[in-house]
């Protein structure tokens, strides 16, 4: 089991940045890949950006590559999605998932999920 909580959510205006925090307990962390997904009101959860268990491979969602980075911190047990140049159609509510499988961008790779963190980008 992998318990996920998502921090670092807020309102921002465009044009602004944000990071956004996931600690994970229980299993070991270094042995799950890890990956961002959001879901905007009305839509369905997309995937944003996924990394593996090393940190060595990274995957973004077209919409967000060059303005987004994920990072991951063993030590601390801790997944990060810096996010820059925000953009108004970025708000969503963002989840941190978990799999014990290579990582990712599917959906159904991912077995451990938070409970997410809403963000919000003004115009």
């Amino acid at each position: 089991q992998v318990q996920l909580v998502e921090s670092g959510g807020g309102l921002v205006q465009a044009g602004g940045s944000l990071r956004l925090s996931c600690t994970a307990s229980g299993r070991t962390f270094s042995t799950v890949a890890l990956a961002w997904f959001r879901q905007a009101p009305g839509k369905e959860r997309e995937f944003v950006a996924a990394i593996s268990q090393s940190g060595h491979t990274r995957y973004y969602a077209d919409s967000v590559k060059g303005r987004f980075t994920i990072s991951r911190d063993n030590a601390k047990n801790t997944v990060y999605l810096q996010m820059n140049s925000l953009k108004p159609e970025d708000t969503a509510d963002y989840y941190c998932a978990a799999t014990s499988r290579p990582v990712g961008s599917s959906l159904s790779q991912y077995t451990y999920w938070g409970q997410g963190t809403q963000v919000t980008v003004s115009s």
